[in-house]
């Protein structure tokens, strides 16, 4: 069998807090009897890959050297964030969690995937070649491309993951945080379609606008000075007691729950110490406020719940059938649901380049990448 042989984009921590950001050659591996090879052609940038890319780093220490085929990029940690990074010092770790691409090479059980175009997930996917178990891709329709089925896992998942919680845990309508991104443009996709209320937040009028195109009733800017007010009247209407954080750190999350408990007790007919009985729950799902998170619980009562809600987590509860049918559901919206648009198609040598890290690390809604290792 043919051997491969590619670059993969590492990224490595040293005890004195330097953060190395290089283009690895690493030898493809044949696949087993159940695996295959697959020629990555796109591998979009998500929020989630940026906390393995970069992690806390200081952009401001960025240095550049290397070539251009084989950049090496250097950033300086600061000294506090250190302590809770010592696990990964000294490793070179793989970066990227979902793609698509061709398959070049089967084992003898998978030989019916040779030359299909699949979309895949399992990390390690900012490189040339990855190697995976056949069960581990899905097999993209026909007439998709690579950039079509790169992102039809860790969004799409986790929108529909999130519907499925609200489902599970007996909740009606949801409020989400960080709205107008890919993402929140599919849930908002989604709600519609299975008729869930949904109250989203953003934080200008420029993305309010994104989603009132799509059809959202409920959009509400973060920085407009009645926001509070609006939020708990959309609370109130919607009947929302979940939500799901993308910012983190701050205080929206305690503003969010002190609205759900302000609507709750619209209607309570008598006064409780404790506040009222109805429970709400707030996940948080992600960081791009890397501040604490600050909650000011003598505002929404005792009856509330605040946690992390990871998608690899979600799917292991979920269970197979669940699984099989939020997965079969992405196959059959995967141009429209759960469509992504990018603002730019780059190469690996590209993806480290100062000027594109410096766009990442803003994580500005709307500035995604798509990284196409075929390119140059």
């Amino acid at each position: 069998m043919m051997a491969f042989h590619g670059r993969e984009l590492r990224t490595t921590l040293t005890e004195d807090g330097t953060l190395t950001l290089s283009l690895e050659d690493v030898a493809v591996p044949a696949p087993g009897p159940d695996e295959i090879v697959v020629r990555v052609e796109a591998a979009p940038i998500n929020p989630s890959d940026l906390g393995l890319l970069l992690g806390p780093a200081d952009v401001r220490t960025m240095e550049s050297a290397g070539t251009a085929e084989r950049p090496v990029t250097t950033f300086r940690l600061p000294k506090a964030m250190l302590g809770g990074l010592r696990a990964r010092v000294g490793q070179s770790l793989a970066v990227g969690n979902e793609g698509a691409g061709i398959v070049v090479a089967a084992g003898e059980n998978a030989k019916a995937l040779e030359g299909r175009r699949v979309g895949m997930v399992g990390g390690a996917m900012f490189a040339d070649f990855r190697v995976l178990k056949a069960k581990e891709v899905l097999p993209l329709p026909d007439g998709a491309t690579s950039a079509e089925g790169a992102a039809m896992f860790v969004n799409p998942l986790t929108t529909l993951g999130f519907l499925e919680t609200m489902r599970m845990d007996g909740h009606k309508a949801i409020v989400h945080t960080a709205a107008a991104s890919n993402l929140g443009q599919m849930l908002q996709k989604l709600c519609l379609a299975d008729g869930v209320p949904l109250v989203n937040i953003v934080r200008s009028e420029q993305q309010a606008e994104i989603l009132r195109k799509l059809g959202a009733t409920h959009v509400l800017d973060s920085r407009a000075e009645d926001f509070r007010k609006k939020l708990a009247d959309a609370v109130a209407e919607t009947g929302a007691t979940l939500a799901f954080d993308a910012i983190g750190g701050g205080d929206l999350g305690s503003t969010i729950l002190q609205a759900m408990e302000q609507a709750a007790n619209r209607n309570a007919t008598e006064y409780s110490r404790y506040g009222s009985s109805v429970f709400k729950q707030l996940y948080v799902y992600g960081a791009l406020d890397p501040s604490p998170s600050t909650l000011n619980r003598m505002t929404f009562g005792f009856q509330w719940s605040v946690s992390g809600w990871l998608l690899f987590n979600f799917l292991r509860r979920a269970g197979a059938d669940a699984n099989a049918r939020m997965r079969q559901r992405i196959l059959d919206e995967l141009t429209t649901t759960f469509a992504s648009r990018y603002t730019a198609t780059i190469g690996l040598a590209e993806a480290l380049q100062p000027e594109v890290l410096k766009i990442y690390e803003r994580k500005a809604t709307g500035e995604k990448y798509l990284i196409d290792p075929t390119r140059g």
